[in-house]
């Protein structure tokens, strides 16, 4: 019940450089273009990295087949894989995965079923432009905090030359 394959982009282009801003959101789909999956059945999730002008796809992971049953040992690894998402998108979740993706930061957000993915990106770019969501306004401020205590632990470490 666990990950079965991921494909990670390496992109080299710095024109469209998302950086450490980017907020990082993933969307349960099947055909890598509309919000279309359950949380806790999804097969796979895309992955993107959004800032206020640019959207990059950074990853797809795709997990076996697993049924709604209730059993939420299977969504140890979904959660495991979406670490250091700022939400995922779904067209449902169950209460129990909602406590558990909001103990690790990650919002769920439920949409329509076959809402595109650009949209919903264009859609959090307007937020992030505008400052009107409070999740939205929560996940940033834990991605600056989660930056500043990777630089604090760097530090710690001390330099050698």
């Amino acid at each position: 019940m666990g990950l079965q394959r991921c494909l990670r982009m390496v992109n080299s282009d710095t024109s469209t450089n998302t950086g450490n801003k980017a907020l990082k959101l993933a969307f349960a789909t099947t055909d890598m273009k509309h919000v279309n999956q359950h949380f806790g059945s999804a097969r796979v999730f895309a992955i993107y990295a959004v800032d206020i002008e640019h959207a990059s796809f950074l990853e797809a992971a795709q997990f076996d087949r697993v049924e709604q049953d209730g059993h939420e040992d299977k969504l140890v690894a979904k959660i495991a894989m979406l670490e250091g998402c700022a939400a995922v998108y779904c067209q449902a979740v169950g209460s129990s995965a909602i406590r558990q993706l909001l103990a690790h930061s990650i919002q769920p957000v439920k949409v329509v079923s076959g809402t595109a993915i650009a949209d919903l990106i264009e859609s959090v770019q307007g937020m992030l432009l505008t400052g009107a969501s409070t999740w939205l306004t929560k996940a940033t401020a834990h991605q600056q905090e989660s930056q500043s205590k990777r630089f604090d632990a760097m530090e710690a470490e001390g330099w050698e030359e």
